[in-house]
């Protein structure tokens, strides 16, 4: 078999790519890696000497150096008549198999250390952040996902005698020299092999998520990490503290952890480390002023007893006041506001009762104010109701920017307070509580379970303050929880300690609105369009579907938050209403992404909407339809490798079982990897995704080339000509009967094009 030269860095072998051969190593050194893994091999060693039970590669192999290599045709049939007729070549891939059966068992035992030490780390991390913050009396900032890790857990592992096992196996086989052995055995112990190894790497996968999690909470490109909380800390106490010394040394240990990290972006991690090592380099120039004795800008007066304002305000009654002031005075006071014992979850509970009790009647009496205070806009727009609590420089940002928020409501951006006056002028109807029901159901069920007589429904119908009310005690409680993120601590009044980013930069606007919108339709051109039928019998147009766009109202909810809501997919009953998002004002999290899994989730549920109860039934094809398919029956599917259909299960456990969910992850890797031309799908799951959720012509002649969309694009081509070919004849046909074209038809006719 001739020898063939490659240079360094050149991959040999992807995995999932079909095992047509196997590749003996005559000179050089080759990097095998997996998810979770790594080893190398030398000369003598067999590529894929511990995959040969599969159709497709496990592992992906790279030259490390100049390498030479002798290829074997091969395939799984063909390996019983290797090992009868070339005992050489047996003896090889059975040598090489123990060796790298034995280098990823050793891989898999790193890991489990591994898991166990980079948990407790980071656990102790956060106490220790918590200790520092606690004696310069600031209030701990929480992470999303912090509260959700917990240890490791293996619902599947490898079995403790495996290692034992195959070392003994090992002993026993090479007591007698290999060429002895009967190929039958050797040929059942490689087979068996594959199986035993794909396990351990299956389990390794799982184990190279868990740190990667935790490595994303340590350092991430959103910036809500570890790293920030302890250099943020750091900037503020000054490089004078006796605490600086110690926080920067548990940033260099920080830094070591993730240097060792397979799943850390290494561009992104230089940039974190450089622009820290500058701001060290001059620590005393960055030092922040806590924010309780930062002066003001200028242009900002003293804000002073924002509270008693708002109470005033409100005319609340005396108790509920007293009581409000008291637990604000009491929270304010906390080292950590976002303790989990008793005492603290209480105190939130209680602050959230009151705080929605005063929102509501400052609100309703705020409707009939020409001039309404600066500071209730700031309690209306933010949740701001003490200068202390949110810290004096915020209390000032927040007094300088309320007056003339970046929303727009002609642009579909609203704030929270836009959008119940939007409601309370007719201009918008009351959103459906979490139930489901309207505000007409809602008044309806009233009428008929005898609590309010038909007069009293149809004043009801008609009244637009309780029509607010309704807002404010429903889709207002609700989403305002929901978008804070961290639902265990959420209290909904605007405090310091949950802010992870400079408030100017986080702050939404109807131009950052626009922007992300305008990235995800330039990707998913048809992602808000709607089918609507068009006639016209002047022109003898009897049925046309034609696609409007129909772009959602995004409420802006009063906090600092890190999620978003697609709340409703239509209005009413009406298929060519917008939907409603909810994402909070501040928000930390990148807008692009979360507005890229609202996206998602609309387009789920509005095909729901479309197919109604037969949503699931693959007898009607839709995208909800073949998804719930795809999922249900993933395991007997036979286009899917053993490592797609893995990956599927992990997946559907991060998902808890939700369908819906895992459709909406895999919509996010289809608009920000696989758009980009970064391939992350299994080919089923591409498939679905390509024929309803189809790529821009920009974008699909680009990936024409790519073998990975040949397939699902020749389809997709297919009938988009056909439709485009219908559209053709029609035009012509009111060409020859002099008619002018319905704009319409021409918009329809357009939107194919795109």
């Amino acid at each position: 078999m001739a020898v063939k030269e490659f240079p360094a860095g050149t991959v040999l072998v992807q995995s999932d790519q079909p095992i047509n051969a196997l590749h003996v190593i005559a000179k050089g050194t080759v990097r095998a890696t997996y998810p979770g893994g790594e080893f190398y091999l030398y000369k003598g060693d067999v590529i894929g000497a511990c995959e040969l039970n599969f159709d497709s590669h496990l592992i992906t192999y790279q030259t490390e150096e100049v390498c030479s290599i002798a290829s074997y045709p091969y395939a799984t049939a063909q390996l019983s008549g290797i090992l009868h007729a070339n005992p050489d070549m047996a003896t090889r891939i059975v040598t090489s198999m123990f060796r790298q059966l034995q280098e990823i068992l050793d891989q898999y035992e790193l890991a489990r250390f591994d898991c166990d030490n980079f948990y407790h780390y980071l656990m102790d991390s956060y106490k220790g952040y918590q200790a520092f913050c606690t004696k310069h009396k600031i209030s701990p900032r929480s992470l999303p996902g912090l509260e959700a890790l917990s240890e490791l857990v293996l619902e599947e592992d490898v079995s403790g005698w495996l290692a034992g096992f195959y070392t003994q196996l090992r002993a026993l086989v090479t007591k007698t020299p290999l060429k002895g052995q009967d190929p039958d055995f050797l040929q059942g112990l490689l087979l068996k092999v594959s199986q035993d190894v794909y396990s351990v790497m299956s389990v390794c996968r799982v184990m190279y998520d868990y740190k990667s999690e935790i490595t994303n909470l340590l350092m991430s490109e959103n910036r809500l990490d570890f790293f920030d909380l302890y250099a943020s800390l750091l900037y503020r106490i000054g490089s004078h503290d006796d605490d600086s010394t110690s926080l920067i040394a548990a940033l260099s240990t920080m830094m070591i952890q993730l240097e060792s990290q397979p799943s850390i972006d290494k561009e992104m991690y230089k940039q974190r480390v450089a622009e820290y090592r500058d701001k060290l380099n001059s620590l005393d120039e960055y030092t922040e002023t806590p924010a309780e004795e930062g002066a003001p800008p200028k242009d900002v007066p003293d804000i002073v007893d924002s509270l008693g304002t708002i109470l005033s305000y409100s005319k609340i009654d005396e108790e509920t006041a007293a009581a409000f002031r008291h637990s604000i005075l009491q929270y304010s006071k906390m080292p950590d506001k976002n303790n989990s014992d008793d005492a603290s979850r209480k105190m939130r509970l209680m602050i959230t009762k009151m705080f929605y009790q005063i929102y509501e009647k400052a609100f309703v009496r705020s409707l009939n104010d020409f001039e309404v205070p600066k500071v209730l806009k700031m309690f209306f727009n933010f949740g701001y109701v003490d200068e202390t609590l949110a810290g004096k420089e915020n209390a000032a940002y927040l007094y300088s920017i309320v007056d003339h928020l970046p929303t727009d409501p002609s642009r579909k951006v609203y704030t929270i307070y836009e959008w119940l006056r939007a409601i309370y002028e007719g201009k918008k109807t009351p959103s459906r509580n979490e139930f489901d029901t309207d505000y007409q159901a809602h008044v309806h069920e009233l009428k008929v379970t005898g609590k309010i007589s038909p007069a009293e429904e149809a004043t009801m119908l008609k009244d637009r303050t309780k029509q607010v009310v309704f807002e404010l005690q429903n889709m207002f409680q609700s989403v305002n929880k929901i978008t804070f993120g961290r639902i265990s601590s959420f209290c909904p009044v605007f405090s310091d300690h949950n802010i992870l980013k400079e408030l100017d930069k986080s702050l939404v606007s109807a131009d950052k609105v626009e922007q992300a919108f305008n990235q995800i339709r330039s990707i998913d051109f048809g992602a808000y369009y709607r089918e609507m039928v068009y006639t016209n019998p002047e022109l003898g147009i009897g049925k046309e579907y034609v696609s409007v766009e129909i772009l959602p109202d995004l409420i802006l909810m009063p906090n600092v938050g890190v999620r978003g809501v697609m709340w409703q997919e239509i209005e009413g009953r009406k298929r060519t209403t917008p939907s409603r998002m909810m994402i909070s004002l501040f928000q930390m999290e990148d807008l692009t992404s979360i507005l890229v899994r609202l996206t998602g989730d609309f387009r789920w549920e509005m095909c729901k909407r479309v197919q109604g109860a037969r949503w699931n039934d693959i007898s009607e094809p839709s995208l909800t339809s073949e998804y719930f398919d795809y999922i249900q029956f993933y395991k007997k599917n036979r286009d899917l490798s053993p490592d797609a259909k893995d990956k599927i299960k992990l997946n559907m456990q991060k998902a808890k079982n939700s369908f819906k969910e895992m459709y909406i992850r895999d919509y996010e890797s289809w608009v920000l990897y696989e758009g980009a031309g970064s391939p992350r799908l299994n080919k089923i799951a591409r498939a679905i995704l390509f024929t309803y959720c189809p790529f821009a012509k920009e974008i699909r002649d680009k990936l024409k080339m790519n073998p990975l969309y040949k397939e699902t694009m020749e389809r997709y081509d297919i009938k988009l000509g056909q439709k485009i070919h219908h559209y053709n004849n029609l035009f012509q046909k009111l060409k020859n009967m002099g008619a002018e074209i319905p704009p319409e038809i021409q918009a329809q006719r357009d939107f194919l094009g795109y």
